[in-house]
């Protein structure tokens, strides 16, 4: 750790206290003894796309795109119908799926990392995958990691034994530019920290993802194993491999997201063919809504206001369905709001894991709630909506009221999914209630910020030749 934290930091100041107790509060947890026997401890899978809407798929009612893998998924499981992610761009919700916490406490909370970026993911935060392997978990990544790119910063410096993948989006690349093109920067294919390849086919990163990850579940299949599997797609350009390309209804974003749901379908058949169905957790979702600019090749929010970059439901309100036959109820549909910061202390309780309270997270075990009951200590738990632009507080949920602070517009979701009818006039106290939670809260996470970990040395030149 010591040595992380001197590698490259971009100036000479020391750690800050919130990162020092960060380091501290790590070291606890890591140390911590494997809490049930091997054989008790359930695997995790995380299917995690980019940029797919909550109207995505035929289980959540699009009319053409065929999902039966995933729809299969909900049927043995569960359809969730308010999940949250806590940022409605890529690099920010990736951080706070993997720490619990909202992205502003862990600094990752202003834009998406780009290619010549320095910074990413201080390797002090306590990933889900660090949580897994201090108990015994092998742990891989197959896809997609977008948390920074320098050393000291990649997914085997966060928890991960292996990755098979890319450092950052699809459209980060030359692969579908012309050769005039004035973008400068280039898509690496890495295996570990190791590139295999500049400019991958995107063709076929779906097939190769869920190829690596269907070989470490089987290489992995005596032990536990978290695998985590956040798709490049259907974040444009949009790509299919020739099996799936021009097959859809609705044409390549839907070749795109039929790939995807017989990805999740290969993965099902490799937990059924090593007899590990009963004992896994598999949770899809995607990390953000949809890219509605891009038209038809940008995804659907149903009948959500709004997409990828707003704070409107379809920015930050996905598809979520996840499966573990032992403990979550066949077609069940939950419609308490749950979100992606809870994925975390979630499976650290089931895993045996206490989290010191040293460690400053805001999701929740929400176990109880996925196995469909209401406990009175997890009702009304209020959730905020930040900026991409600025990262300010622009919003927060609680129950089936939202407040868009900035505008002072009230909705209830239960009754107004979409967002139409602005309440506020009715309900000025409740106003006013909701605005003062939400300052507090993020009072709360503003002083107790934690930094990113600024790197000088690069690992390889993004720049194309």
């Amino acid at each position: 750790m010591i040595a992380l934290l001197a590698l490259g930091c971009a100036d000479s100041k020391p750690p800050s206290a919130a990162s020092q107790q960060s380091a501290a509060a790590m070291e606890a947890a890591m140390s911590q003894e494997p809490q049930l026997p091997q054989a008790e401890r359930p695997n995790v899978v995380i299917i995690f796309t980019d940029d797919q809407g909550y109207g995505d798929l035929s289980c959540y009612g699009h009319a053409s795109i065929r999902t039966p893998n995933i729809d299969r998924l909900a049927e043995q499981g569960a359809r969730l119908t308010d999940f949250y992610v806590a940022a409605s761009v890529c690099t920010p919700s990736r951080a706070a799926l993997l720490t619990g916490c909202y992205p502003k406490r862990v600094g990752m909370h202003e834009r998406v990392v780009l290619p010549p970026d320095d910074h990413g993911l201080h390797p002090n935060e306590i990933t889900l995958a660090d949580l897994l392997k201090a108990q015994g978990y092998a742990t891989g990544i197959f896809g997609k990691w977008h948390l920074g790119h320098r050393p000291g910063l990649l997914p085997l410096d966060q928890g991960f034994d292996h990755w098979y993948g890319v450092p950052y989006s699809n459209d980060m690349a030359q692969y579908h530019r012309e050769r005039d093109s004035s973008y400068r920067f280039r898509l690496p294919l890495m295996v570990d920290h190791e590139i295999v390849s500049w400019e991958p086919d995107q063709r076929y990163l779906t097939k190769r993802y869920t190829e690596a990850a269907v070989d470490f579940i089987g290489a992995n299949k005596e032990n536990p194993f978290f695998v985590y599997l956040p798709h490049s797609m259907p974040h444009i350009p949009l790509y299919a491999s020739a099996r799936f390309k021009d097959q859809s209804a609705h044409g390549l974003y839907g070749d795109v997201i039929e790939e995807i749901d017989w990805s999740v379908g290969q993965v099902m058949e490799a937990l059924e063919e090593h007899g590990l169905t009963d004992n896994t957790l598999v949770i899809f979702t995607s990390d953000n809504g949809p890219w509605l600019p891009q038209g038809k090749n940008g995804g659907t929010a149903g009948p959500l206001r709004g997409g990828k970059g707003t704070n409107w439901e379809g920015g930050q309100r996905v598809p979520c369905v996840m499966r573990y036959p032992t403990v979550i109820p066949a077609g069940s549909v939950l419609e308490e709001m749950t979100s992606a910061l809870d994925i975390l202390p979630t499976v650290a309780a089931l895993v045996g894991v206490e989290l010191s309270a040293e460690i400053q997270i805001d999701g929740h075990d929400v176990m109880p709630l996925w196995m469909g009951e209401s406990p009175q200590e997890l009702q009304g738990r209020p959730f905020l909506y930040y900026s991409n632009r600025n990262a300010s507080l622009v919003g927060i949920r609680r129950g089936p009221w939202k407040l868009r602070i900035d505008e002072g517009e009230l909705y209830n979701l239960r009754e107004d999914i979409g967002e139409t009818t602005d309440l506020a006039s009715e309900h000025e106290v409740l106003v006013q209630e909701l605005k003062k939670i939400a300052q507090v809260m993020d009072a709360e996470i503003t002083a107790n910020a934690r930094p990113v970990l600024k790197v000088e040395e690069r690992l390889f030149d993004p720049r194309r030749p």
